[in-house]
């Protein structure tokens, strides 16, 4: 066992700490407000190398470890969520899906420019009837020559209006349930597809989210991403990596909410004396530290074992559930420490609390976790090998 970052590591923390700080605090409330944020910012993350931070280097990415993501979706999540999101959808949904399922030609074509910033990926699972319930989609893939032809709708789906490329699942065979899913890398240029934002979402309103629409999308059969029936198997491998990217960033949200609640506890008092003096005070600032370090040791548990090339469902899935629990807490009582400041905003507190509901919903619920995890522990799930997994690190040149 080794508890120590690398040097590279500590480096890489203090970059994305120093661009949350310089570029993204500054103007979050702002950009909540709004629904958006300065489009400018994709080009300083790609300028940074954060787009493909643990894509290798052949590939146009940094090259760095799976945990190298950890730390820049923990960082940029301190700022706000809807940049941690667009991290875990474009790197860790479809990027690194890329990097364990797609052929050569599809990584040349799709994961270099993604990589290094030039484009822009995305990912279509779920659809207004079909969340956790997966083998619920509509959507379908019919074979024409050398086309599939698809239609249906995906809906929450991030980066919507922004993305360049989609990884979407349809069916190619109903009949065969999961078995009859495929995956497909979908471009916003080919005709019939389209999408619309959603509005009035009760947190991360910075970030881009909402419907993608299929009406006779005509996908060559060289973007088929795995073989036919494959779609169900590449779609829960994407998830341990967005599940993964999700947890990370919930350490973030815990700090920021450790860091607003100290600083807070040192500038007000009550009945002669700071608050962070009262014992409950301290009692939730406890909590907070308790949650955090035992989040971050599940989520940096989960990017060693990416590192060694060792399947992870069960661990992201217990590091997903938890921390995320725990930041939706943290986030509850870092409002409550503030009291009715928390609650105005003049203050990021309700923008954290509102923030920390949605990773507790997407990407597996927390019941969908609870379940999973008794099911580890009774012996009634287990995990088959993959036929891909994601390449070890380091990587091969």
């Amino acid at each position: 066992m080794n508890f120590e970052f690398t040097t590279e590591q500590v480096m890489l923390r203090k970059i994305v700490r120093q661009f949350v700080d310089d570029e993204i605090l500054p103007y979050i409330a702002k950009w909540d407000a709004e629904g958006g944020f300065d489009a400018a910012l994709w080009s300083q993350l790609a300028e940074l190398g954060l787009m493909g931070v643990c894509v290798p280097e052949k590939y146009g990415g940094s090259g760095m470890d799976y945990n190298a993501l950890a730390i820049v979706c923990e960082e940029l999540e301190r700022g706000d969520t809807a940049f941690r999101t667009a991290v875990s959808v474009h790197t860790g949904l479809n990027s690194m899906t890329l990097m364990q399922w797609g052929t050569e030609a599809q990584k040349e074509q799709y994961l270099v420019p993604q990589a290094k910033g030039a484009q822009i990926g995305a990912f279509g699972l779920t659809e207004p009837g079909a969340g956790s319930d997966v083998a619920a989609m509509s959507t379908t893939a019919v074979r024409d020559g050398d086309c599939y032809v698809l239609n249906g709708q995906k809906t929450w789906i991030s980066l919507c209006d922004i993305a360049d490329n989609f990884i979407v699942f349809a069916y190619t065979d109903k009949s065969k349930k999961h078995q009859g899913i495929s995956a497909f890398i979908v471009e916003r240029s080919m005709p019939g597809f389209t999408s619309k934002a959603i509005k009035g979402k009760y947190g991360i309103r910075a970030g881009n989210t909402g419907e993608l629409f299929f009406e006779d999308v005509r996908v060559p059969v060289e973007n088929r991403l795995g073989e036919e029936g494959e779609g169900f198997k590449i779609a829960m491998s994407a998830l341990d990596n967005g599940r993964f990217t999700v947890a990370a960033g919930a350490v973030g949200l815990i700090q920021a909410c450790m860091e607003a609640s100290v600083k807070y506890c040192h500038e007000r008092e009550t009945f002669g004396k700071p608050i962070g003096e009262h014992q409950l005070v301290g009692q939730m600032i406890a909590k907070m530290e308790a949650g955090y370090q035992m989040s971050r040791l599940l989520v940096y548990r989960v990017g060693e074992m990416k590192n060694k090339g060792v399947r992870n469902t069960r661990e992201t899935s217990l590091a997903k559930w938890q921390a995320c629990d725990f930041a939706n807490k943290a986030a509850d009582d870092a409002l409550q420490i503030h009291g009715a400041y928390g609650y105005s905003d003049d203050y990021p507190l309700a923008r954290y609390l509102r923030n920390s509901k949605a990773p507790v919903i997407y990407e597996g619920t927390r019941e969908i976790h609870t379940i999973m995890q008794a099911d580890y522990v009774l012996g009634k799930r287990q995990d088959k090998p993959l036929a891909k997994m994601l390449p070890k690190w380091p990587f091969e040149e």
